[in-house]
């Protein structure tokens, strides 16, 4: 029988969330994400390589837990995208070995990171 390619990969994603509609929204308008609804309280989204989900109710742990780390060709410009969608940078763009990167939070108060190489 052969092995799933997937087998003991992150295959999944989720976030507790407020407000699914403000989520949508701001990684929708921040990194052209798309979603599916699964009904009033879950949604789920495909940034074209790895789905997640949104999950209404809960708690959001905004620090302290595993860092998420997002890829872009053109940081400054994601940066730009990312505030303009109602994020908030905690960390400014450095520079560190293999490129660079900056981190934000999102209207849920989770911090996440985005980083390229050029």
């Amino acid at each position: 029988m052969a092995k799933s390619s997937n087998d003991k990969r992150i295959d999944y994603v989720e976030f507790s969330v407020g407000d699914i509609v403000r989520s949508r929204g701001f990684y929708g308008k921040a990194f052209g994400w798309s979603f599916k609804d699964y009904g009033p309280s879950y949604c789920e989204f495909n940034d074209g390589r790895l789905t997640g989900g949104f999950a209404l109710g809960g708690q959001s742990k905004a620090a302290g837990g595993p860092l998420v780390i997002l890829y872009a060709d053109k940081l400054d410009e994601t940066q730009r995208r990312v505030e303009g969608a109602g994020g908030k940078i905690v960390k400014p763009a450095y520079s560190f070995p293999g490129g660079r990167r900056f981190h934000f939070s999102d209207p849920d108060g989770y911090e996440l990171a985005v980083w390229s190489d050029k």
